[in-house]
């Protein structure tokens, strides 16, 4: 199969992931996103206040890595946590988003990756 054909065909069938508290992750899930493929791989992650920090970066990784995810999304105060990931992923595809929790409204003076669109379009 040809390049540009696998690349559309990827982008036809991208999966949304989510990293994020348990009432976060539990709204998408409810609104259908959640995804279990035969190796018993999910498109999701959820983090509660004992959840180590070395638990978070393997999911980041993992789904950043994945093929079939096109974009992740991640709550602010648990993209907090592995600020020092997010900081170094550049890639476009899957597109990161840093997203509220119920309990924490979004600041956009924390989110990295808004600051580097800012900065990118006032450069333009």
């Amino acid at each position: 199969m040809p390049q540009k054909e696998r690349l559309r065909q990827r982008r036809e069938n991208a999966l949304m992931a989510v990293i994020g508290d348990t009432d976060t992750v539990t709204g998408f899930l409810l609104s259908g996103i959640g995804n279990v493929d035969a190796r018993t791989s999910n498109n999701f992650f959820t983090v509660t206040t004992k959840t180590p920090l070395p638990e978070i970066e393997a999911a980041f990784t993992q789904l950043t890595s994945r093929e079939d995810v096109g974009i992740v999304l991640i709550t602010q105060n648990v993209a907090e946590q592995i600020r020092h990931m997010i900081d170094d992923y550049e890639r476009v595809v899957p597109t990161l988003l840093e997203i509220p929790s119920k309990d924490r409204p979004y600041d956009a003076s924390a989110d990295s990756i808004m600051q580097r669109v800012q900065t990118k379009l006032s450069a333009s």
